[in-house]
C-alpha cells in the first residue's frame, strides 16, 4: 500500500454533474483539491454520437456486473469517465417545479416534502444555467417556475420536420415548449457536460489535481468514527491511501451508497453514515417509455431533442394526480437511452420489413414519456458477498400508463393534420433496469437524522467531514430530469464549503 504524502483540503470522488461542478466552484478558493475519477478521459469520437453506433451496447456500459432482485447479473449503463454520465446525457437542463419541493399526493402514494424549497435553489439554478450555457426560451410552459434571470442563450433552431410537429401540437389545447439544453455549439462535441463546464475550468487552477483510473474502494474513519481519516483507492495494481480535511462523494446515487455500505466498520456496522438505516434505500429512477411515430419519408435521424410538453405534469380533468413530462428523443441514431430498448427495434422492423437500422431510425420520430416514481425503502442498493444488488420494483404505474396512452391519442390527432405518417401505428418500449437514467434518492437529506442520511448542507449526520453532492440527496424524484438540480445543489454546497474552509 502506498501512502500519499499530501494532505488535501478537499477530496472529491467522481466528476459527474455534482463532482465536476463542485470542483469548478471550489477551485478559485486556492485550497488544495484532489479529484479522483475511476475512469479516464472519453475519446472525442465517442462523445460525438452522430459518428458512432449507439446500438453497440457495450460502448456506454460499465465494465462490471450488478445484480437485480432475482439475482440475475446485468451490465449497467454507467459511464466511468471524466464527466461521468453527463458525457452520455441528453443535456436537457430543466428546473424542478415549485410543487416538486412540496408534499404531493400521487395516485400511487406520496411524494414527500423537501427540507429546502424552490426559492432556496432558484439563485443556484440561475448560476447553473449560466455555467452550463443553457439555450432556451421562457415561453409556453404553464408549469415553468419563476426565473430571476432569463436563459443566457437563445433556443437553437429546430429542424423543419420538428418545427412542423411543434406547430401541430400547438393547434391542440396544449402548450409545447422549447427544451432548455446545455450546449457548446461545437460540431465535434455539441453537449455541454461537467468535463467542459466543471473539470476543465477547475484544472486551470494550480491548486487542483485530477487523478484518473482511481477507483475508491473504502473510506476509513478515525477511532471515534466521526471523521474520515483516509480514502483507500486502487490505481492499476497499486493501492493508495489519500488524506483530506473534507471528503465529498459524487459517484452517482448507486455507487455513492454502495461505497458507504462497503465502508462499514466497528463504529458504523450497518455502513458508513448509516445510523438511520437509510443508506441505499429509496432508490428512484424515472419511469420511462419511448413511443415512436413512423414516417413515410426519411428525416436526418440526428437532430437534437427540442420539444417538451408539461400540460399533464400535474394531471388532467380525467385524472387529478400528477402524470409527468413528455419530450422528443432527438434523432434515434444519437439517443443513447433509446438504444437500450432492443425489443423496440424488432417491433419497428415488423412495421417496416426489409429496412435496415439506419432506415428505421430515419423514418421515425421518437418521444420519451417520463413519470416520477415514488420513494420506497424496499427499492434499494445493497451489498451482499461483495456483489452490488439493485432491488427495484416500479411504482406509480397507473399515472405513467395513462400518460403514455394520452400522448398516443394526441399523436394520432396531429398525424391526421400533418400527413406523411403511418397512422395508427405507435410502437413503444419500456426502459429496462440496466438503464440507470435519473437515479436518485439513496442518501436523502433532511433535518431529522433518524429519517435522513444528510443534513440540509448535504453533510452526513454521522460523519462530520463527509458530504454527498450527487443525486443521492433527493427525498423525491420529479418528472423532469434531475441534472440541473444536481448542478445547482453542487453550487449551493460549494458555497457552504467555501465558508467552512475559510
Amino acid at each position: 500500500m502506498i501512502i500519499d504524502d499530501g494532505q488535501y483540503d478537499v477530496i472529491i470522488i467522481g466528476t459527474g454533474a455534482g463532482g465536476g461542478t463542485l470542483a469548478c466552484k471550489l477551485a478559485p478558493t486556492g485550497k488544495r483539491i484532489l479529484i479522483l475519477e475511476r475512469g479516464d478521459f472519453m475519446p472525442l469520437e465517442e462523445q460525438n454520437r452522430s459518428d458512432v453506433d449507439v446500438f453497440k451496447r457495450e460502448r456506454y456500459h460499465a465494465p462490471e456486473q450488478w445484480y437485480d432482485t432475482a439475482g440475475e447479473p446485468f451490465s449497467p449503463q454507467m459511464n466511468y469517465a471524466v464527466g461521468g454520465n453527463t458525457k452520455i446525457y441528453g443535456a436537457a437542463l430543466l428546473r424542478m417545479r415549485e410543487r416538486d419541493f412540496e408534499r404531493v399526493e400521487h395516485q400511487g402514494g406520496i411524494s414527500p416534502e423537501w427540507c429546502l424549497k424552490y426559492a432556496d435553489f432558484e439563485p443556484y439554478y440561475t448560476e447553473a444555467e449560466q455555467l452550463y450555457k443553457v439555450h432556451g426560451v421562457l415561453a409556453g410552459d404553464p408549469t415553468e417556475p419563476e426565473h430571476s434571470q432569463g436563459y443566457p442563450f437563445e433556443a437553437i433552431e429546430q429542424k423543419p420536420e420538428i418545427e412542423e410537429i411543434f406547430g401541430a401540437i400547438a393547434t391542440q389545447p396544449l402548450h409545447p415548449a422549447r427544451l432548455p439544453l446545455g450546449l457548446t455549439r461545437q460540431d465535434d462535441d455539441p453537449t455541454n457536460d461537467s468535463e467542459v463546464s466543471g473539470i476543465g475550468p477547475a484544472l486551470k487552477y494550480p491548486n487542483v489535481t485530477l487523478q484518473t483510473g482511481a477507483r475508491v474502494v473504502a473510506l476509513h474513519t478515525d477511532p471515534t468514527g466521526r471523521l474520515i481519516k483516509a480514502i483507500e483507492t486502487q490505481r492499476g495494481d497499486q493501492t493508495y491511501l489519500f488524506f483530506a480535511d473534507i471528503v465529498v462523494l459524487a459517484c452517482g446515487a448507486v455507487n455513492s451508497a454502495a461505497l458507504l455500505l462497503q465502508s462499514a466498520n466497528e463504529k458504523h456496522p450497518q455502513g458508513l453514515a448509516n445510523s438511520s438505516g437509510l443508506v441505499g434505500r429509496n432508490l428512484m429512477k424515472s419511469l420511462l417509455t419511448t413511443v415512436v411515430q413512423l414516417k413515410n419519408k426519411a428525416n436526418t435521424g440526428d437532430f437534437l431533442k427540442t420539444i417538451y410538453i408539461n400540460d399533464f405534469y400535474w394531471g388532467d380533468t380525467d385524472f387529478p394526480y400528477p402524470m409527468g413530462h413528455i419530450y422528443n428523443t432527438g434523432g434515434l441514431l444519437t439517443d443513447v437511452i433509446f438504444a437500450e430498448a432492443p425489443p423496440l427495434l424488432s417491433i419497428l422492423a415488423k412495421y417496416m420489413p426489409g429496412f435496415g437500422l439506419k432506415q428505421l431510425a430515419t423514418r421515425s420520430i421518437g418521444w420519451w414519456i417520463q413519470t416520477e416514481d415514488l420513494p420506497d425503502p424496499n427499492n434499494r442498493v445493497r451489498i451482499e458477498h461483495n456483489k452490488l444488488y439493485i432491488d427495484y420494483t416500479p411504482n406509480n404505474l397507473e399515472a405513467h400508463d395513462r400518460l403514455v396512452y394520452r400522448w398516443i391519442d394526441i399523436l394520432k390527432t396531429i398525424e391526421k393534420e400533418l400527413g406523411g405518417f403511418q397512422r395508427g401505428n405507435h410502437p413503444r418500449g419500456e426502459i429496462p433496469i440496466q438503464v440507470m437514467a435519473n437515479q436518485c434518492g439513496t442518501c436523502r437529506f433532511g433535518n431529522d437524522r433518524t429519517t435522513s442520511v444528510l443534513d440540509p448542507n448535504c453533510r452526513t449526520h454521522d460523519v462530520e467531514n463527509l458530504y454527498v453532492v450527487d443525486s443521492s440527496f433527493f427525498p423525491s424524484n420529479a418528472s423532469v430530469s434531475p441534472a440541473l438540480t444536481v448542478i445547482a445543489n453542487a453550487l449551493r454546497v460549494g458555497e457552504h464549503l467555501t465558508q467552512r474552509l475559510g
